[in-house]
């Protein structure tokens, strides 16, 4: 199986077109330490010719240009329009997760996979109409089923703990109004990939608001997970002046503390641990900081736009 990291950052990217946080000023100011990253997507391939994106990021253009695995192959053999894209696979209604729908809009034939709860979101959302249901084949997943979502490569569902997507709140900005964040329903989903000839298996859990005693038992021992790394502090957006939300409000884990994910990952025993959908405003993303050299000394990487990894 073969995994290409195509948007490592969270929502915006790095920079964040409007921020000047310490580590999007570094950014900004071309310093070496840090690299731009576009949004969160991977994606996955068994055959390294036919590939299927797990999220679709607002920067997929940019991300197809600057992965050459991702071009529209051979017109002699395939046409003038192609795409070695075959699958899109949707793990929340994120907007940095589902507005690159929208650059597939050429009436290009492609399977969409997502729970039913996700497709809703875009059935209510008309702009989405522009994937024409005679090229595009939205197709419903269960909670806790597997799939086959392209020829020897298979995807298990399950919850995560999470939330609604922003744009779902309808404005809310505490969770005094009945917004419940941590529930484990089909708006936030875990995947476990397989390639069916290796029997080989990776895990993508791009967001996750809390460790549960399910989850640690469902990922101990393997051999590759991509995780939530959106924040190193809970409050660094709020510390930094660049918002008023938590990381937990936002329905993601910490990395750092005694509840964050390098914690609670100690003890699984998984061969090859990835940070991925990265924040902005977390210092993590400077090469050469003690954030950065914590998490390595723990057996983590750090994830960056165009890492490939193979299983």
């Amino acid at each position: 199986m073969y995994i290409l990291v195509l948007g490592s950052g969270a929502g915006g990217g790095l920079p964040q077109w409007n921020c000047n946080c310490p580590v999007c000023r570094l950014a900004w100011d071309s310093d070496p330490r840090v690299a731009a990253r576009t949004q969160s997507s991977i994606a996955v391939s068994v055959d390294r010719q036919n590939w299927s994106l797990i999220n679709c990021s607002p920067d997929l253009r940019q991300q197809i240009i600057s992965n050459p695995q991702l071009h529209p192959r051979n017109p002699a053999q395939y046409g003038r329009r192609d795409t070695p894209i075959e699958t899109v696979v949707l793990t929340n209604a994120d907007v940095d997760h589902i507005a690159g729908l929208l650059t597939l809009r050429e009436k290009q034939g492609f399977k969409l996979f997502a729970t039913a709860t996700i497709l809703e979101v875009l059935a209510r959302n008309q702009i989405f109409n522009v994937l024409d249901p005679d090229h595009v084949d939205r197709t419903m997943f269960a909670l806790n089923s597997t799939i086959e979502i392209a020829p020897g490569l298979t995807v298990e569902t399950f919850a995560v703990p999470g939330k609604v997507a922003l744009f779902l709140e309808g404005g809310a900005d505490t969770t005094g109004d009945g917004l419940e964040i941590g529930r484990e329903s089909e708006d936030t989903i875990g995947l476990k990939l397989t390639a069916a000839a290796s029997g080989k298996s990776m895990f993508y859990i791009p967001g996750c608001a809390a460790m549960t005693e399910d989850l640690a038992n469902r990922i101990k021992g393997a051999e590759l997970v991509l995780f939530d790394g959106t924040v190193w502090h809970n409050d660094e957006m709020i510390t930094h002046g660049v918002g008023q939300k938590t990381g937990h409000r936002m329905g993601h884990m910490s990395m750092d503390g005694a509840d964050g994910s390098v914690a609670a990952f100690h003890d699984l025993d998984i061969t090859r641990k990835v940070f991925v959908h990265i924040n902005n405003t977390n210092p993590v993303l400077v090469e050469g900081s003690r954030e950065r050299d914590l998490v390595t000394a723990q057996g983590w990487e750090v994830a960056f736009d165009g890492m490939e990894l193979t299983l």
